[in-house]
This record gives C-alpha cells, structure tokens and sequence, in this order.
C-alpha cells in the first residue's frame, strides 16, 4: 500500500477513521489506532471551540493586549519626558479648542478645529511619573481579568472605545483651551466594566466599591481630570452591560448593535459640541 497524501511512500496502516493508508509522517495518535491529518481537522472542526463569557476566543495568552498598551505608553512617556518630545503632548494632547501656546509659541490646532486625533492620542500621555505609574498599575491589575472575560478583539475595541467616550466628556466638561492627558479615563472603563462582570458573576464587589470610592476622592482633588474619569467609567458600564449581559443566542448582534449606538453617540456628541463652541 501507498499513503494517499504521499503516493511515493509506503504505508503500513490505515487511518481508523476513512481507512486509508497513511505513512508515519501522517499518523496522528487517536483514542483507538492512528487518524490521518485529514480525519483530524474534520474532527477539530466538528468540536465547539471554548469561549469567554462574552463570547470571544479564549485566548492562550491573556495578559498580551494590556502589556502592549502599557509597552505604549511607557514608550511614549520615555519620549516625552526623557528625549523631551514636547511636540508630542502638544500635537496629541486632548485640547477643545485651537489655543496659542506660549512655549511653543505657535497656535495648537483643537478638536473643535478637525484635530479630533487628539480624542484617542491623549489616553497615551502623561504629566509625571506618579500619573503614569498608577494608571499602568491599575492596568496590569485589571486588564487581564477584563481581557479574559471579554476576549482579545472585545478587549481591543471595550479599550479604546472607553478611552475616547473618557475624551468627549472632557470636551464637554472642561475648560476650553485646557490640556488634558493620561490614560485614566480608560482605566476608570476597566472599573466600571469589571464592576459590571463581578455582579454578573455574583461575587463580591465590596473591594473594588472601596476602590472606586477613593479614587472618586482623589479625582476631586487638584489638578486632575474628574470628567474623564467620570465619562470614562460610564463608558465602562454601558459597554460591560452591552458586551457581557446578553444571553448566548443573541449576544453578538447585541454587542455589535450597541456598541454602533455608543459610537454614533461620540460622532453626535462631537458634532453638537463643535457646533456650540464655534
């Protein structure tokens, strides 16, 4: 006998399932004799793939997406305050309005005047090395555990979806030719979706209460950005609920009809916003 997928060699045994002879190269192990390559890929096809309770592929390496993001901003940061890039912060900072820079001493395009790269560049600068560690910490605390739940692609797209609803409250909560920068208000999004995920699991939600009510306090304090946080963790529990509350049947055209909802928000949001400060 000759293998089917290689005439030119001889085979010993069949595979257990379609009975046709295959070499050594191409006997895989099964429960009972060997299967051929083919034979296994339609068995692999046949069997439902595992998700994650929002739906996604499981994926093998959990961790990736929230360590790239946080390699991102590290490296942005190294950019901005090592190297001193301050073209950087003035070009991607989030700005409302076009304003005049005194130290740069140029006048800064703002979102009001198409600049609306800024909505997403802001949410990976920082001011100092005590913004950025937190933000990164809280990060690489909960990332992995919303990745897991949510899937790399969910991930991806909660992420950044977040980072800019974060960015439009700002433009509209915020002094006008104010900076704005730091990836807070997409941290904040990890809190009100992990709040979202711990209820739906019904386990104890007391720690991360605590958590959200102290940085609540600091967000108050100071200098820092209370509207981004504060859209930011809106935009975390509407996309939680919109991503892992569904029920299993109708749950992806649930998420993807929702999250078009949230984003038609942010272009009519934008849009109104613009109109008023012109």
């Amino acid at each position: 006998m000759h293998c089917h997928r290689h005439p030119e060699r001889d085979a010993y045994i069949s595979c257990q399932r379609c009975e046709r002879p295959i070499c050594p190269e191409c006997m895989n192990e099964a429960s009972v004799g060997f299967q051929c390559p083919d034979c296994v890929a339609h068995g692999n096809r046949a069997v439902r793939q595992p998700r994650t309770l929002a739906g996604g592929k499981v994926s093998a390496r959990v961790g990736v997406v929230s360590m790239v993001i946080i390699a991102i901003n590290l490296g942005v940061f190294v950019l901005t305050e090592l190297l001193q890039l301050d073209v950087l912060v003035s070009q991607g900072a989030m700005l409302p309005v076009t304003s005049f820079d005194p130290r740069a001493g140029e006048l800064l395009r703002g979102v009001d005047d198409g600049a609306y790269w800024r909505l997403i560049t802001s949410a990976f600068l920082h001011a100092n090395v005590l913004h950025i560690a937190f933000n990164m910490y809280a990060l690489y605390l909960f990332g992995p555990y919303v990745q897991r739940a949510l899937g790399t692609v969910r991930f991806v797209v909660a992420y950044v979806t977040m980072a800019v609803v974060a960015s439009v409250f700002v433009y509209w909560l915020s002094a006008p030719n104010g900076f704005t920068v730091g990836a807070s208000g997409a941290v904040f999004g990890l809190f009100g979706l992990a709040l979202v995920l711990l209820v739906r699991a019904r386990e104890d939600v007391r720690g991360l209460l605590v958590l959200l009510a102290i940085n609540a306090l600091i967000s108050t304090q100071g200098n820092i950005s209370w509207q981004g946080h504060l859209g930011g963790f809106v935009a975390g529990l509407v996309v939680g609920a919109a991503i892992a509350l569904p029920t299993r049947e109708r749950r992806t055209l649930v998420q993807v009809l929702a999250l078009a909802a949230v984003w038609v928000g942010v272009v009519a949001a934008v849009v109104v916003r613009t109109a008023m400060l012109s």
